[in-house]
């Protein structure tokens, strides 16, 4: 393999790992403040990017239409646990898993009904043309998407370790009965994980449609792929979940370069099943599980 080659490879890879830590923050952040694996989180991703798409063509600027995606979305997922996730908290985990992918099922008819079939294109953020960088060339919407993971993690630092709501929130997902001791409000803490999981999501689907296109089933493997690196990573690590993403993309995309994209998905399943056998808490997580 050539250099340039294999910078290619890598550097798409990034991109593509980028928009997987994304997702996985967003699960991550959901499963350690309820214990729910919410299945529905890919769909949020399609939801951003087409109600994004929707508002840019009823006339509103990008900015502002991007912003509106993201408000809309974590309302909907505000919603989503408040109407049906709390209700049914009581119930098993295994109860909850099945009703978001119900939810995900449900929320992919609904993007059929509105959008339909037919793929919805996005412009880039940023339309400069490509940058050559020791022999692989660079889209600037990939400069944009890492720029947005960074800023994201900045943010979610800031917001878990300086804030008093993100303070909170860390402290219910590390000990939900404790923090209810201390007079924090579980089920509060609870919509505020899935309103911000679902932020996470409409962010990553606004930034990554530019480069794929948006369509109603576009969640799915997205989803699926974000939870992958949410194992591979560590399930009680966001910086874990995010380095277990950005590997996960590189795998990916180095299996699609040197084979085929035919046996990706397979390579990609192949390294979860090995990561279950040899290290079942995740590559990234500290042997006690605690986050990192």
């Amino acid at each position: 393999m050539e250099f340039a080659q294999f910078t290619q490879y890598l550097f798409t890879g990034l991109t593509i790992g980028s928009i997987y830590a994304l997702l996985a923050i967003g699960f991550v952040t959901i499963y350690n403040t309820t214990g729910i694996l919410n299945f529905a989180q890919g769909e949020f991703v399609m939801i951003g990017a087409l109600t994004t798409i929707s508002l840019i063509n009823m006339g509103l600027p990008m900015a502002v239409a991007m912003i509106g995606a993201i408000l809309i979305t974590a309302l909907l997922g505000f919603v989503i646990e408040k109407s049906i996730i709390n209700p049914a908290r009581n119930t098993s985990i295994v109860t909850l898993i099945v009703i978001t992918i119900g939810l995900s099922i449900f929320l992919k008819g609904m993007g059929l009904i509105i959008w339909g079939t037919y793929p919805k294109t996005l412009s880039p953020v940023i339309s400069k043309g490509s940058i050559s960088f020791m022999g692989a060339v660079i889209n600037s919407q990939s400069l944009f998407i890492f720029g947005v993971l960074i800023i994201m993690l900045i943010s979610l630092y800031v917001f878990f370790d300086k804030t008093f709501i993100g303070s909170a929130l860390k402290a219910s997902e590390k000990n939900p009965r404790a923090a209810s001791l201390m007079g924090i409000n579980i089920k509060t803490m609870s919509a505020l994980s899935f309103t911000l999981a679902a932020a996470l999501g409409a962010i990553a689907g606004i930034i990554i449609t530019p480069l794929t296109d948006a369509t109603y089933d576009m969640g799915f493997f997205i989803g699926l792929k974000g939870f992958v690196a949410m194992v591979i990573g560590g399930m009680n690590s966001v910086s874990g979940v995010v380095m277990g993403g950005l590997l996960l993309g590189v795998v990916e995309s180095f299996s699609a370069g040197l084979f085929s994209s035919t046996y990706s998905d397979a390579i990609t399943f192949g390294v979860l099943l090995l990561v279950l056998f040899f290290r079942p808490i995740g590559l990234f997580a500290r042997a006690s599980g605690e986050r990192v």
